[in-house]
């Protein structure tokens, strides 16, 4: 899989999830390997998106189609300030990965000085998170490079997630929190998505 990551300031919301729903439904049969777009926009007016193909090759035929830049073109006019874009060539799925199903999805921006152990530390969670969160639905790790990372982690609900932050793990799923947390380079940034806009290819 791969993934890449678009951040920008939100002028007009609902455009953007209008322009999004178009571009599914009258652009998405043509990129071929597009696999689906997790989107929304924080209560600060942040836009984030997600969208997962099958291969960069993929990715890039899609970008280069001249309805994707006209697509683009016009959607660009409903973002602010600098649009920064990652691209992701190993994505690290959680639980199955993401879900449209989700209520609530928390998107995570980092660095970790470990990319191997983060790697172990994400398929020893497999074995041992989901009867501690029933609320994670899944997730996926989006690496771009020198241990940056984009993390979606998508939950049942806002507040079943808050709820669970709260519940103290088993003795074996606090060490690996820990270790995880000891891996972070600086402060992690978190983009909260109260109204995930969830798409999949049909």
């Amino acid at each position: 899989m791969f993934i890449q990551v678009m951040r920008a300031g939100a002028t007009d919301v609902s455009g953007l999830r209008a322009a999004l729903e178009r571009w599914v439904e009258e652009l998405s049969g043509g990129a071929t390997g597009w696999l689906g777009t997790t989107a929304g926009v924080t209560d600060d007016g942040t836009f984030v998106n997600l969208a997962r193909f099958e291969s960069e090759q993929a990715a890039r035929a899609n970008s280069e189609r001249p309805e994707q830049g006209e697509w683009w073109s016009e959607t660009s006019k409903l973002l602010s300030g600098e649009v920064v874009f990652h691209d992701c060539p190993e994505v690290l799925p959680f639980l199955g990965g993401g879900s449209d199903d989700a209520g609530f999805v928390q998107v995570i921006e980092g660095r970790v000085r470990d990319v191997q152990r983060m790697r172990e530390l994400n398929d020893l969670y497999e074995s041992q998170f989901t009867d501690f969160r029933s609320d994670v639905l899944g997730g996926v790790a989006a690496l771009w490079g020198e241990g940056s990372f984009t993390q979606a982690i998508y939950f049942t609900s806002e507040e079943s997630a808050r709820e669970g932050e709260r519940r103290q793990p088993p003795p074996e799923l606090k060490a690996l929190f820990e270790e995880e947390m000891s891996l972070y380079e600086g402060e992690l940034v978190y983009y909260d998505l109260r109204d995930p806009w969830l798409l999949s290819a049909r």
